[in-house]
């Protein structure tokens, strides 16, 4: 019998494009940010917490993209964001007026308000609308591992056609990410998981230990890899680099297969 055991990475790549229009209150793309914080980045914080209460030793990588980060410490937009909540706070207390006569809308009214009230108290009292604290907090205790992305996610295989991009969206992806975590990242999340030899000495040069690349970086690489993607491979200049799972991506991106979204 086969006794030996593999492991599991839980690898999260959690990006939005920069958006940020201090013209004006009406630009729908800002809500992305906003529809983001209330329906992953809270909860993920929350459920974070209710691991470490419950004395679970997690272990988890997690990526935050520099445009990302950038928007989470924006002031206008932390206080667009309380705004949007106390909208749809209002919102929820109206539709309960409306739906007294229905139980099922009214309970599914009700369900808002409290989930929008929570994320009000939890944005501004919990972490002072700061949510990057609140990530890094689980970093430094050890059950968390966050790594860093290109400076605007942009496509490596695109970009090295003048190597200078290349090496500009990692060294200003590893600055971003001292800025906000206080020491270097030890891994990096290809944008569009995009991989290219020619990015190897710049991840050298800026410490990047490992990279998550897409499935196929994996399995035509050269010489093929014996066990494919469960298993990472180390490239020539001694990079590390995990593929990803390709069941796993299809049921989170295929339009026929689909049980879930990315974010």
């Amino acid at each position: 019998m086969n006794t030996e055991k593999g492991y599991v990475s839980f690898i999260l790549h959690a990006h939005l494009p920069f958006i940020h229009h201090p013209e004006s209150e009406d630009y729908l793309e800002e809500e992305w940010l906003f529809e983001a914080i209330s329906e992953t980045y809270i909860p993920l914080l929350l459920n974070f917490k209710k691991l470490e209460e419950e004395k679970v030793d997690f272990r988890l990588t997690m990526s935050i993209t520099p445009p990302l980060l950038s928007m989470l410490d924006n002031k206008l937009l932390q206080e667009r964001y309380i705004k949007y909540l106390k909208k749809h706070i209002e919102l929820s207390k109206k539709e309960i007026v409306r739906t007294a006569n229905d139980q099922r809308l009214n309970e599914l009214a009700h369900y808002y308000l409290d989930r929008y009230s929570n994320d009000l108290h939890v944005f501004k009292d919990l972490y002072n609308c700061n949510l990057i604290d609140g990530f890094k907090y689980f970093q430094d205790i050890g059950v968390l591992e966050i790594i860093t992305c290109g400076a605007t996610h942009g496509y490596f295989p695109i970009l090295y056609v003048n190597e200078k991009t290349v090496k500009a969206q990692i060294a200003v992806g590893v600055q971003t990410y001292e800025k906000y975590f206080g020491k270097e990242p030890r891994g990096i999340w290809l944008p569009e998981c995009g991989y290219v030899p020619e990015a190897d000495k710049y991840l050298k040069e800026f410490g990047i230990e490992y990279v998550i690349t897409e499935s196929h970086g994996i399995l035509y690489a050269d010489p093929t890899p014996i066990y494919g993607t469960f298993a990472p491979i180390v490239s020539p200049e001694g990079v590390i680099a995990f593929g990803r799972d390709i069941e796993s991506s299809r049921q989170v991106w295929s339009s026929i297969s689909r049980l879930s979204w990315g974010f």
